[in-house]
């Protein structure tokens, strides 16, 4: 197997100088980048990342842990955070932790004990301080969900915001009856979005009903239920305002018949291909992965840096036929 010191000897430089030049060091002279990477190429050197890890003392990989890859927002942050991975020569491993709390310190402390470079988390968890013996060993990343507990960077959206703004657009349409829906009750992003329900509802002078709130819609059954309750009220209400995308993607066989105005927090494919076409508060997973993933590699590159802690991306209306006017 050719090693760094068969290129090294080729080319005529160090081994330590192999080293930066496949590390993209920018401080190499270029005539010496250039022999150092014909050698690479003519002895097809390709580096040991078991040789990596122990010289560093971390892998060249990035951990990413969601709650649910089958969760578009949460598989679009993971391919985000991979393909800057990929930028930098590295590559990422993924955990899923399900909806339970209990079990994400277990989980999250296998993955980092595989030493690795970086960690970008969105938790279930409300506290995390399980990663304060970690902190000082690597930079992790928060990412749609804000840390408890422990000192980290986090990137989030404006969801108290954003729930405000989908309210608000449903409510300036004639609706006053408005119903929240939501998966679980218990996360800060969910906590965050019944918020923003409920100001945009005392904002219009409009007083708060419990029975219009209403959790545990995770799949069609839970979604059928829900609209049923909804629909037996006394006073039913006219419209919906979805918290997440996976509560919205249960709900679209219940809105065919436009029994309810619609506005989901959190866009999802197809969401306007479905009838009615969903109007929803867009979120840009991508973004949030791929500025959670530059985080953790500026960091590497600069430990010393002082950083932002914690950044709140905007969020944007998109309309479309869920929200129309209904008499």
């Amino acid at each position: 197997m050719t090693t760094m010191r068969d290129v090294a000897a080729l080319a005529g430089v160090s081994a330590k100088t192999v080293s930066r030049v496949f590390n993209n060091d920018e401080h190499v002279l270029p005539e010496t980048r250039t022999r150092v990477e014909l050698a690479m190429r003519e002895l097809s050197y390709v580096p040991n990342a078991v040789a990596t890890t122990f010289r560093n003392g971390r892998a060249p990989v990035v951990g990413v842990v969601v709650p649910d890859l089958l969760d578009p927002f949460f598989a679009a942050v993971a391919e985000a955070v991979n393909h800057v991975a990929v930028e930098h020569g590295m590559s990422t491993m993924v955990t899923t932790i399900g909806e339970d709390a209990e079990q994400e310190g277990t989980l999250v402390g296998r993955l980092l004990s595989q030493s690795l470079s970086g960690l970008v988390i969105a938790p279930v968890a409300t506290d995390n301080s399980y990663l304060t013996r970690w902190s000082d060993r690597l930079p992790i990343v928060f990412v749609d969900r804000a840390p408890g507990g422990v000192a980290a960077d986090a990137f989030l959206e404006d969801d108290e915001g954003g729930a405000r703004m989908g309210v608000t657009h449903l409510l300036e349409r004639g609706h006053e009856r408005i119903a929240f829906v939501a998966d679980i009750s218990d996360v800060p992003t969910g906590r965050s979005r019944l918020r923003g329900y409920r100001a945009a509802l005392a904002e219009h002078g409009i007083e708060r009903d419990e029975s219009c709130e209403v959790f545990g819609v995770v799949d069609r059954e839970s979604a059928a239920t829900a609209v049923a309750r909804l629909t037996a009220l006394p006073e039913p209400p006219t419209a919906i305002f979805s918290s997440n995308a996976r509560s919205s993607m249960a709900l679209v066989p219940q809105l065919r018949d436009g029994r309810f105005a619609v506005v989901g927090f959190g866009d999802f494919p197809m969401a306007d291909m479905v009838t009615p076409a969903m109007t929803v508060i867009d979120q840009d997973p991508a973004l949030l992965g791929d500025h959670a993933a530059r985080r953790v590699f500026d960091r590497l590159d600069n430990p010393k840096r002082r950083y932002r802690r914690r950044t709140v991306l905007p969020v944007r209306l998109i309309e479309r036929e869920s929200c129309a006017v209904r008499r």
